[in-house]
């Protein structure tokens, strides 16, 4: 049985995933990147990540040309930061960087100076599927922001989770209620 492709991604759209920017290029004039959700945590030994990157992305032969990468995950401001990198503004490749405060990681990749959490990664293995790449990156350098509220993509919008007063006890576990605030 086949699933259709306008069903998989209505259903995908109902999954919050966190917004990242996947960034390469040691050289001014030579940079780029792209926004994500499709970034997370592999192992803390050593410690990695995964990002499927598609690829047509501009990124995709970059990162395996510069053997290393960044990503950079997204707070409540940067919801245009995410959108510029989406590729929405019109705005391509190096240009992107002209927007928001960038460092260079160990690795020479683009480092967001205040991201939530920035990952400067090494790519250690490539897994490669129909459409796009899975890289995984071995971590070299990392930054993060404690009190930075996460950006979220959630339903075709950026939102932000907000804590509430409220909290229920989850037997050892507190868990806080949350609502959700639209960028759209």
């Amino acid at each position: 049985m086949s699933v259709d492709a306008k069903d998989f991604k209505q259903a995908m759209r109902q999954c919050a995933g966190a917004v990242a920017l996947v960034t390469v290029g040691a050289e001014h004039g030579r940079r780029t990147g792209l926004t994500v959700t499709s970034a997370c945590s592999l192992s803390d030994s050593p410690p990695s990540l995964i990002v499927c990157v598609n690829r047509n992305a501009s990124a995709h032969a970059r990162i395996r040309e510069e053997g290393a990468f960044a990503i950079n995950f997204l707070h409540e401001d940067h919801a245009m930061l995410a959108l510029t990198f989406s590729g929405q503004k019109g705005v391509n490749g190096d240009d992107r960087f002209a927007f928001g405060q960038w460092t260079r990681g160990v690795t020479g990749a683009p480092l967001l100076t205040d991201a939530a959490a920035a990952f400067d990664c090494v790519l250690a293995q490539e897994f490669e599927t129909k459409t796009h790449s899975i890289f995984v990156g071995e971590v070299r350098g990392v930054s993060h922001a404690d009190a930075a509220k996460p950006l979220v993509y959630l339903r075709g919008h950026f939102h932000t989770p907000h804590e509430m007063r409220e909290t229920v006890a989850l037997g050892d576990l507190d868990a806080r209620h949350l609502s959700w605030t639209d960028f759209s």
